[in-house]
């Protein structure tokens, strides 16, 4: 469990599946995704998450507010499930409900999953990635010091040829360049 002055990154419990899967299912939320996702779905997801964190105690952990225990999405840190020119890695990803999107949440939680997962994990590099087209996520990758280049770009190999999600930007930061910054 990592906490911020706002916000804390938790293991999943039962309670929550209820409002993953309104938030799956918020076309807003899901707009850089391949669709909304069902009931059946979001569970399945959502053992997916579980099951990285009981294998190597951290993952993409549910995240509530500190104040009201409100359940607000996920945050944190996997590894990269993807074949591609980067992997293998650990990425670092949020999604939030959108009632919760504009109010520094995800970039909160990022930065106290990078502080854990460099100074905890002592990972040498955390990289993230989205679509081109999802400058709002971009724009958290860039507050939280990781950087982008053109070379690293790719086509997600699980979107087929022409898709308009299928273009992908990498961003990335190594450890040794965030004890630089002295974070």
């Amino acid at each position: 469990m990592l906490t911020t002055e706002r916000l804390i990154l938790r293991p999943w419990m039962k309670e929550d599946l209820e409002l993953f899967t309104a938030m799956n299912a918020d076309p807003k939320v899901m707009e850089y995704f391949l669709g909304t996702k069902s009931p059946e779905e979001s569970k399945k997801e959502m053992e997916v998450l579980e099951k990285h964190i009981e294998k190597y105690g951290w993952g993409f952990w549910a995240v509530e507010l500190s104040q009201s225990g409100q359940w607000i999405g996920m945050i944190g840190l996997k590894h990269v499930a993807i074949v591609a020119p980067f992997t293998p890695a650990v990425e670092i990803g949020w999604r939030l409900s959108h009632p919760f999107w504009g109010k520094g949440y995800a970039t909160e939680g990022a930065l106290a999953s990078l502080k854990y997962g460099f100074e905890a994990l002592l990972l040498p590099e955390i990289v993230s990635y989205t679509p081109v087209q999802n400058m709002r996520s971009r724009r958290v990758m860039e507050k939280i010091g990781l950087s982008h280049d053109l070379k690293d770009d790719f086509n997600h190999p699980r979107l087929p040829e022409g898709h308009p999600l299928r273009r992908h930007v990498l961003y990335r930061l190594k450890r040794s360049d965030w004890e630089k910054k002295g974070q």
